[in-house]
């Protein structure tokens, strides 16, 4: 999670706390959602690990070596929104914007420092006097190193269409992409922990949503003009708190975190005159938020994206013979658990049905006391868009 996310989680907390709404996972039955593939993947390579005789832990890898980490991940964690009855749509990034690659080009050096660092806690093990430590912090420096590659997405982009989910490349930011299909009503909402999907505009965002049920936690709902209401300002002014704050286009001014950038854009209406009031001195401001700041709001109020009317999401069908040889034959999965998965994918199908035939109707008891159904006033299946995948290269 970006240092933004943190910052405006807290904001939000303190300041909005009305435009949250904890819910059960349940309650989005028959829902289309998008979710940002990219932090996914990250997750899922961080933290699905195996450890060989109390070792550092290691991703987990097929007989060729190639790492599965992030398809065991998504397949299970997949299922259980399918299992929900949640109707998922994968967005994964493109091509990153220019505006991005300086901000890029510090975190390629900080990932070369994680991996000098990790390969210096590796070999501290051998001659530590506290062995378990100097795991643990192996362990923690490794996770440091892990990078979503173009090879990871390709492989979950081929899982999700032998599942027979639809999926979207987007042009640009990922992000961008799921706030822009959530404003033109292609999905319900915007699965991430990502603040940053607010500052491009999505109407719903649902943090929370695709944690393991084992963590029993409620899915958190955030309602974007309530947010903006609440706040008591216009969406202008709320980009330029998000950029004042940080941003992936822009380091933050040294000294200004959220709770007083959120102070200066409400007395001064804008960066613009934030800087013009501010001790340069004390707090000196990034070159970007002086010579690039319309190209930095144009990022949020204008991104690159696929437009939403030009995407269309179907669902498919599962393909089972292929979806095996994908798992078990190419990255070595178990096959009796795979086809326990297979089992759990059409199991849901079947419950979601029921479910929505269920909520479509409502008992009526009549005179002589027999039970009947009616229908419900407003209820009932509403006809879902149908999506074709935007164009856009994946990363």
């Amino acid at each position: 999670m970006t240092d933004l996310s943190q910052q405006l989680m807290k904001l939000l907390q303190d300041e909005a706390d009305g435009c949250f709404k904890e819910t059960e996972k349940a309650s989005y039955m028959g829902q289309t959602i998008a979710i940002d593939a990219s932090m996914q993947l990250y997750q899922f390579l961080v933290q699905v690990r195996s450890s060989q005789n109390g070792g550092v832990s290691q991703q987990l890898t097929n007989e060729n070596g190639d790492v599965t980490s992030h398809i065991l991940g998504f397949f299970h964690r997949t299922i259980g929104l399918l299992n929900k009855g949640i109707k998922p749509v994968f967005v994964f990034d493109g091509k990153p914007p220019e505006m991005k690659l300086g901000e890029l080009k510090k975190r390629k050096a900080a990932k070369q420092k994680a991996d000098e660092d990790f390969q210096a806690a590796s070999e501290a093990i051998k001659d530590a006097d506290d062995k378990e430590a100097a795991i643990e912090e192996a362990n923690r420096q490794s996770k440091r190193t892990t990078r979503v590659t173009r090879e990871h997405n390709q492989d979950i982009q081929e899982l999700l269409t032998l599942m027979g989910l639809p999926f979207v490349l987007a042009p640009s930011e990922a992000e961008a992409q799921c706030a822009e299909m959530c404003k033109k009503g292609k999905v319900f909402g915007v699965g991430t922990e990502d603040m940053d999907t607010l500052t491009f505009g999505a109407p719903i965002l649902l943090r929370k949503l695709t944690l393991p049920d084992s963590q029993k936690q409620k899915v958190v709902e955030i309602h974007y003009d309530k947010m903006l209401s609440l706040l008591g300002m216009p969406r202008a002014e709320f980009v330029d708190l998000c950029i004042l704050s940080g941003c992936d286009y822009c380091s933050p001014i040294k000294g200004i975190g959220g709770k007083t950038a959120l102070k200066l854009i409400r007395q001064h209406k804008s960066i613009e005159k934030v800087i013009e009031n501010l001790d340069q001195t004390k707090h000196p401001v990034p070159d970007p938020l002086i010579n690039d700041l319309d190209a930095i709001r144009a990022m949020f109020n204008q991104p690159e994206v696929t437009p939403g009317e030009d995407i269309e999401i179907v669902f498919g069908n599962v393909k089972e013979e292929e979806l095996l040889k994908f798992l078990v034959d190419k990255n070595g999965f178990d096959e009796g658990r795979v086809k326990g998965s297979l089992k759990r994918i059409e199991m849901s199908k079947s419950q979601t049905s029921q479910r929505r035939l269920d909520s479509f109707f409502k008992p009526k008891v009549s005179e002589n006391g027999a039970v009947g159904f009616n229908k419900r006033k407003g209820d009932g299946p509403k006809r879902g868009a149908g999506v074709k995948r935007g164009r856009g290269r994946g990363r």
